[in-house]
């Protein structure tokens, strides 16, 4: 097996819009989560995902509770910043919205980085062409 990293180290993050945190307390612990609406991921045919914490030597995993499940990350992040619920996602991807106010971040010390993505090959014996360009296009 031959892995390719093909992102940099990845950083979860739970974010919910100003105007949400109007009407209910953060959250300082994944307990509190169960006083809040969370829009949940549907992640194909592995289901909605359960939401992951990782704080020092503790770990926890659970579903958690929301008006939506949605199966699109953009409409997920749309409905954060529209103060429907918390959103569990990378903060790559809401970088943006963090530094204009319109999310704001929770729980950070609940989401330790990981080690990003990888693209993992079984063999180099007889590659493909086409996914020999592939992962020379997308290893860092």
């Amino acid at each position: 097996m031959i892995a390719v990293r093909v992102s940099g180290d990845q950083r979860p993050a739970i974010v919910g819009s100003p105007q949400y945190f109007e009407a209910r307390p953060k959250p300082r612990s994944p307990h509190d989560l169960t006083a809040h609406r969370c829009i949940n991921i549907c992640m194909g045919s592995a289901g909605v995902y359960r939401w992951e914490f990782d704080k020092g030597n503790q770990s926890l995993v659970g579903g958690v509770n929301g008006p939506l499940i949605i199966d699109d990350m953009d409409m997920t992040l749309h409905a954060a910043m529209d103060g429907i619920g918390l959103a569990f996602t990378l903060e790559e991807s809401v970088a943006p919205h963090l530094a204009s106010g319109a999310l704001v971040r929770v729980l950070e010390d609940w989401r330790p980085p990981f080690a990003g993505f990888f693209l993992y090959d079984p063999s180099r014996r007889q590659q493909a062409a086409a996914l020999s360009a592939l992962i020379d296009a997308l290893r860092l």
